[in-house]
This record gives structure tokens, C-alpha cells and sequence, in this order.
């Protein structure tokens, strides 16, 4: 409880601390802000009906920075005057909201609920609700949805139906393409939503609770010895004689080399060392085409990834890594330069394209280098542990897809037990 009136000032002054807090006005009884861990600040209204054993209602009437104190307030005051006569207006919210549909549920998730979620990951989300949640449930009220709806989710994602499959049978086009990996995704999404809803009083239990996901890595590619050799040699004949010009069956005419000179494609060393330091480190593609000069320490031995998927992280530099970013030519502020000097090269598709069919690498994937990196890890012997801190993950249940990998040096230290054991005999 504060000293006096909960104003700007007072709000403004409140750090954040290791837990969530509330501080009260001590001019308006039931009205207060939340300060969250992570510094943002929500005003909150908070009051009984019908005595010390009733329980408490509470509800946040919006986000500082968005409302102001004042508005804050007066919509507080709009709830406790009505609860003075008695009237509860959370519960009479919470019973209007939970007859709103999903889709106006994801509405007012991507509104409210994605604060704290980097730029990219609302994009994939919108991407997602857009493309499955809406199709296949968003007419269904929010109270209706059980856990054998989102089963049937999860199955018609994976499968990628649509909407339209369901109506009438045929074969429809999904928004986002359907598979395993983008089911179980989407679904951990919706449970995230769900959860926002339950959060606000909309619903009273999780319907995606319980619901068994298809494993993540089902379908991880990993480059086999032979397949990794293929590729460091493309690499070094790309950047140096070129690769062979090939026509792609069904290549206009007008597209076709003029010339004997052209039947042959250098690959920019900015390309080749991207895909080398991709190998090199396990980071994922934008972060190392969003790699600036200024955040690689070779004095350390590491680069300092400002804004990675999981947030501002250090990875440290192997010598190889180091050798590849010395030689690099520096063309403006981006280590990968691009035609522009003052933007990050948007993809490496072309090339990769280019690359991967003369190495004769089947269905492999960019991303498929940071498993590579993984899987060599293990295979050297490193835990889980050490893998996930190199590749910069936060949970252990990322790095858990990985654990098959580590049976091959497991397996080579049992074959040397057995032989120290035969040899005794």
C-alpha cells in the first residue's frame, strides 16, 4: 500500500524485483498496480462480494505505458461502484467472454497476449493462427473446445487439412504447409492461448491439457561423413573455379548461358563463409546474417548475438570460425554483406540451391546444419549439457531431441570395456 494516491510518479518510480509484486493506492481501496519480473507494470482492480469470506476478484484494466494512471483509475472505480451494490462485473465478463469464439479469442491474444515475444515469433504465430487455428476451429466457442477437438487438431495440421477438407472431403490448400513438426507447434500455440484465457477468467481449466504432441526432431537431417565432405569440397570449388552451370528442366531459352565463359558460377566468399560458420558454430540462419563486425570480440574468441531467438547470447568461436571471419573482406557493417552494404542479406536460397545439388545432398535443409553441429558434438563425446550451452539453448528438454545421437561414443566406449575384458582371456 502506498502512502497517499497511486499517481504517474509514484508508478514510475517502482522497480521491478525477482518476484511479481502489487502496490495498492491508499485513496481508492481495491485499485493497484502489478510490477512483472521483467519490468512491465499492469493496473489492477481487486475486490469482494459479500464479506471477508467471499473470495476476491481481480482483473487487470490494462498495461502501463498503454493506459494511462488516471484511465486506469476511473475504469477501476466503474468496477468497485458496481461491486459496492453488489453486482459483480468480473464474473459477468468472464461469462460473456467465455461464449466468444477461438478466432476472437486469437484476436485479442495477438493483441494483449504476444507483448514479450520477439518481432519474428508474433509473425510465425499470426502465420500460424491464420493458417490452422482459424480454418479449423475459430467458429467454435472457447467453453466448447475439449481435448478431443485439439486431438483432432493436431492430426488434421499434421495431415494438412483445412476447413474446406472437413466441409466437404476434397483436398484443400493449407496456408502454411502442414507436417508433424508444424502440428505439434501450433498446438503447444493454442495451448499458450488457452492459457491467456484462462489467465483473464475466460475459461476455468486448459483444454489443451493432456494432449499428447508428435515428438519434436521426427524429421532433423543430419549430414552423414561422407555427405560433409561433399560440402566443404562444393564450398571450396564454389568460391574459387565455380560451380558447373546447370539448366533446371523447363528453364526458358532466354535464360540460358550466352557464352562459354558463363558455364561456370563463382559464389561469393560471403556466401561460402556464411554456410561454413553455420557448420562452424550450430547458429541459425539469421543470426549469423544479422551478424555485425562490431559484435565478433576476436581478442575472446567469440561473437555477442544481440537479439537471437532466445534473446541476447555469446557464442564462442572456434579457431576455424575465427580464421574464416579474419580472411572475410569487410563490405560494410554486416559481416555476410549482400548487394546492399547497410542491410543483412535476406537468404542464402540461390546459392544453397546451387550448392546442394551439385554436392548431391538430398533434402537438406540450411537448418539442417545447426543439427550437423549437434550431432558432431556427440559424436566427439560431449553431454547434453555441453551441446545445449553451445547451442545456446535455455531448457534441457530442447537439447533432449539429441540424446539418441550420444550412443555412438557410448557404444565405442563399451566396445573398448569388451575388448579390455577379451584380451584377458
Amino acid at each position: 500500500m502506498t502512502q497517499d494516491r497511486l499517481t504517474k510518479t509514484v508508478v514510475d518510480r517502482l522497480e521491478p524485483r525477482e518476484k511479481d509484486y502489487f502496490v495498492w493506492c491508499a485513496k481508492l481501496s481495491g485499485f493497484g498496480v502489478r510490477v512483472w519480473p521483467e519490468g512491465r507494470k499492469t493496473f489492477v482492480v481487486q475486490y469482494r462480494i459479500g464479506g471477508r469470506g467471499s473470495p476476491t476478484k481481480r482483473k487487470s484494466v490494462g498495461v502501463y505505458g498503454k493506459v494511462t494512471t488516471e484511465e486506469a483509475r476511473k475504469a477501476a472505480e466503474a468496477y468497485l461502484a458496481s461491486a459496492q451494490l453488489g453486482n459483480d462485473r468480473i464474473e459477468a465478463e468472464r461469462k460473456v467472454r467465455a461464449e466468444m469464439t477461438v478466432s476472437q479469442l486469437c484476436d485479442e491474444y495477438i493483441e494483449h497476449g504476444m507483448s514479450l515475444k520477439k518481432a519474428s515469433t508474433v509473425a510465425t504465430d499470426i502465420g500460424r493462427i491464420n493458417g490452422h487455428i482459424r480454418p479449423l476451429l475459430g467458429k467454435k466457442k472457447i467453453s466448447a473446445v475439449k481435448r478431443q477437438d485439439i486431438e483432432r487438431f493436431l492430426n488434421d495440421v499434421a495431415k494438412g487439412k483445412t476447413a474446406q477438407d472437413k466441409r466437404t472431403g476434397k483436398k484443400g490448400r493449407s496456408i502454411i504447409k502442414g507436417g508433424k513438426g508444424t502440428a505439434t507447434r501450433t498446438v503447444r500455440l493454442l495451448g499458450g492461448i488457452f492459457t491467456y484465457a484462462v489467465n483473464q477468467g475466460y475459461l476455468e481449466a486448459n483444454p489443451r491439457a493432456g494432449v499428447k504432441v508428435f515428438k519434436d526432431g521426427a524429421n532433423e537431417r543430419f549430414l552423414s561423413s561422407d555427405e560433409m565432405s561433399r560440402l566443404m569440397e562444393t564450398l571450396e570449388q564454389a568460391e574459387t573455379i565455380g560451380l558447373p552451370w546447370t539448366v533446371r528442366e523447363g528453364a526458358k531459352r532466354k535464360h540460358l548461358p550466352k557464352s562459354a565463359e558463363h558455364k561456370r558460377e563463382i559464389v561469393s566468399p560471403h556466401v561460402t563463409a556464411a554456410i561454413r560458420l553455420l557448420i562452424l558454430t550450430g547458429c541459425r540462419l539469421r543470426e549469423i546474417l544479422n551478424l555485425r563486425w562490431t559484435d565478433i570480440d576476436f581478442e575472446r574468441g567469440l561473437m555477442m548475438l544481440p537479439d537471437s531467438k532466445t534473446g541476447r547470447k555469446p557464442v564462442l568461436l572456434s579457431n576455424p570460425a575465427i580464421v574464416i571471419l579474419q580472411d572475410l573482406p569487410r563490405v560494410g557493417q554486416f559481416v555476410i554483406a549482400g548487394s546492399n552494404p547497410d542491410k543483412p542479406r535476406s537468404d542464402l536460397k540461390r546459392p544453397w540451391d546451387r550448392i546442394t545439388r551439385h554436392a548431391k545432398l538430398q533434402d537438406v535443409r540450411l537448418h539442417d546444419l545447426r543439427h550437423t553441429f549437434a550431432s558432431m558434438g556427440a559424436a566427439q563425446g560431449m553431454s547434453l549439457q555441453m551441446i545445449g550451452a553451445l547451442l545456446g539453448h535455455k531448457s534441457p528438454e530442447t537439447t533432449a531431441r539429441y540424446a539418441h545421437l550420444t550412443e555412438d561414443p557410448l557404444r565405442r566406449g563399451l566396445n573398448q570395456i569388451g575388448e579390455a575384458i577379451a584380451s584377458k582371456n
